[in-house]
């Protein structure tokens, strides 16, 4: 399960959950050639990457694109590097179902 965390993530959550979530990335280590949003989602479906989120907007681009790629939208609003990467670990079972699940794109984590 490779992890595209989102802008509004800590860039510092790569370095902490690569043992759980090998190959993720931050997108900022990505950034310069993914301008927006959309390039960030289609870049994600191109790489088979999940993007994590605090945004609704990836939500709103999946509705209208489809998936993948699939996303986890954490509900939790802006919170510590600590507290995403505990809610992840949490969730690591339902991400993977989500992973194999091909009728469902999107898992909220609140």
């Amino acid at each position: 399960m490779k992890l595209l965390f989102d802008e509004n993530i800590s860039y510092r959550i790569v370095k902490k959950s690569l043992e759980a979530f090998p190959n993720s990335l931050h997108v900022t280590s990505v950034r310069p050639k993914l301008k927006d949003d959309l390039a960030i989602f289609y870049y994600a479906r191109e790489q088979n990457y999940l993007i994590v989120t605090f945004d609704e907007d990836f939500r709103e681009l999946q509705s209208i694109n489809g998936f993948p790629p699939k996303i986890i939208w954490l509900r939790t609003g802006n919170t510590s590097t600590e507290v995403v990467l505990s809610k992840l670990m949490d969730n690591h079972q339902s991400i993977h179902e989500l992973v194999e699940n091909r009728e469902i794109g999107i898992l909220e984590i609140y």
